[in-house]
């Protein structure tokens, strides 16, 4: 299994910005030959991307997403909100332009799902950002919620009435994502903005996950586990002993303490 920590924060590009602890988990599962997830962690981008395509194509293309991600989270500048947004979308050029360089990898895609500290208004905010069916997800005064919404085949059925959220767990279009990095036309991510709040911890994870765990088995792991890289490594384990039928990567974010100074 793959793990890694980051404690604090790079930087301090923010006005006003938290410390963070965040650790991270990624296994093969029990059923795919390789892992296609890559994850990163900067201290203020942290980031999960799903990669499709075969034949090592979707390593390829996850792991330009990150590489990118990596990059924004390295810059000293003020980051705002529409600042992610652009990167996320210039993401796509990244993966469009690697297939042109090897045929072998056309058509190669990702999803791309995670946190970043920006400036909104002059102070610290998070971004949640999302392109695909991987999640964020929030634990925050005991309460569990998912922040992102799937840009799969069975949300939009579900949200037409055609199917419920019961079926849509086992249909077989489950898998069918509708908006990817690597498209001809770059996807739009979705963004969310809201300031930082002690005591918040972030899931971010791939649909390996969510496939095997119920909301309701996640969140006890989380409430149970204070440690975000053994909290993540406990979720991955279990996914894949619930089956393990997809890659499986998960990303946890805590929010321990503001910036000195701020109340």
């Amino acid at each position: 299994m793959g793990a890694s920590t980051v404690d604090g924060v790079g930087g301090a590009r923010v006005s006003g910005e938290p410390t963070i602890r965040a650790g991270a988990a990624s296994d093969v599962g029990l059923v795919r030959a390789a892992n296609e997830d890559n994850f990163v962690l900067t201290g203020t981008v942290f980031a999960v991307a799903d990669g499709m395509g075969g034949h090592a194509a979707g390593d390829v293309a996850s792991g330009l997403a990150v590489a990118g991600l990596a990059r924004l989270g390295a810059e000293q500048g003020t980051v705002r909100p529409d600042d992610v947004r652009r990167h996320v979308m210039r993401l796509n050029a990244d993966i469009l332009a690697a297939a042109a360089r090897n045929p072998e990898q056309a058509g190669m895609g990702t999803t791309v799902t995670g946190i970043c500290l920006v400036d909104f208004a002059g102070s610290a905010h998070w971004v949640v950002f999302n392109v695909g069916d991987s999640r964020v997800y929030r634990l925050a005064d005991k309460e569990f919620a998912q922040l992102t919404v799937d840009h799969s085949e069975v949300t939009e059925l579900v949200a037409a009435g055609e199917l419920s959220p019961a079926e849509a767990a086992t249909d077989p279009r489950r898998n069918v994502v509708t908006r990817a990095l690597g498209a001809p036309v770059a996807p739009e991510p979705d963004l969310l903005v809201f300031p930082p709040t002690v005591g918040d911890r972030f899931l971010l994870c791939s649909d390996g996950l969510t496939g095997e765990l119920d909301d309701g088995t996640i969140a006890d792991i989380l409430a149970a586990e204070p440690d975000p890289r053994a909290a993540a490594e406990r979720l991955v384990r279990a996914a894949v002993a619930a089956g393990g039928r997809d890659n499986v990567t998960a990303v946890v974010v805590d929010h321990v303490a503001d910036a000195p100074g701020v109340s």
